[in-house]
């Protein structure tokens, strides 16, 4: 396949749930192959959401929850219309997550929650043209333990780097959630002047993805943001 070739399938792949006037590549954000060390495109769970919403504004998703041995199983399921039937849906899509042990403040409900409705939503067409869409690849994450197997230790699989960035264990933690910091985190943008990223989640949630992923005048105030989209999508979804 030559490169008009490609880029005219990758032009037609892009079709694939086309909403006029918006575009979601200026949603995407960039990743690092843990692999290859490549650069990717990725688009967010949040972002997706928001593309079905546009193309489906009656549609409807569902989320049920298993706990498993060492690990909540989502299943989640994306609906055209909110009045289709249970087994009418686009489409269907499993995932399984355990307690992240470097983030401890992480929800392993959620985060499979949110992890099922990413691929659902990948499945049903919204994210095909970006190397991944769904939940974050931020960094590398052992695989639960479903099956009973012998799993190897955490300090086999993670890098170094990662390892001593980790406080000692018998140190004291500090106490502050990190999402209600994130709450406090004054509002970049200027409208928004002199209010915090809580004040505007609920009434501007495109406004805080739009600071997640494009805003680089303060990376903590980016990461905030972003902390604040992933921990908020799962309610959203409901």
């Amino acid at each position: 396949m030559n490169n008009a070739e490609r880029s005219a399938v990758l032009a037609k792949i892009s079709s694939i749930n086309a909403v006029e006037g918006f575009d979601p590549t200026l949603l995407a954000v960039d990743y690092a192959d843990m692999n290859t060390g490549e650069t990717r495109k990725r688009l967010p769970v949040m972002a997706q959401m928001a593309w079905f919403r546009l193309k489906y504004p009656e549609g409807r998703f569902t989320l049920n929850v298993s706990a498993g041995k060492d690990c909540f199983i989502a299943t989640a399921r994306v609906y055209a219309h909110y009045t289709n039937p249970p087994e009418q849906y686009l489409s269907e899509a499993t995932a399984s997550r355990g307690p992240h042990p470097f983030k401890p403040s992480i929800s392993a409900r959620e985060w499979a929650q949110t992890a099922a409705l990413g691929i659902a939503l990948r499945n049903a067409g919204f994210g095909l043209q970006f190397h991944a869409a769904g939940e974050s690849y931020d960094e590398p994450v052992v695989a639960v333990n479903e099956l009973g197997q012998q799993q190897p230790e955490a300090s086999a699989t993670v890098p170094d780097e990662i390892k001593s960035a980790q406080p000692d264990p018998v140190a004291e933690q500090p106490e502050d959630d990190p999402i209600e910091k994130a709450l406090k985190i004054p509002c970049p943008i200027k409208k928004y002047n002199g209010k915090t990223l809580g004040d505007i989640i609920a009434a501007d949630p495109g406004a805080i993805v739009w600071v997640a992923n494009k805003f680089t005048g303060d990376p903590a105030i980016a990461a905030a943001a972003k902390l604040l989209c992933e921990h908020s999508v799962t309610s959203a979804a409901q």
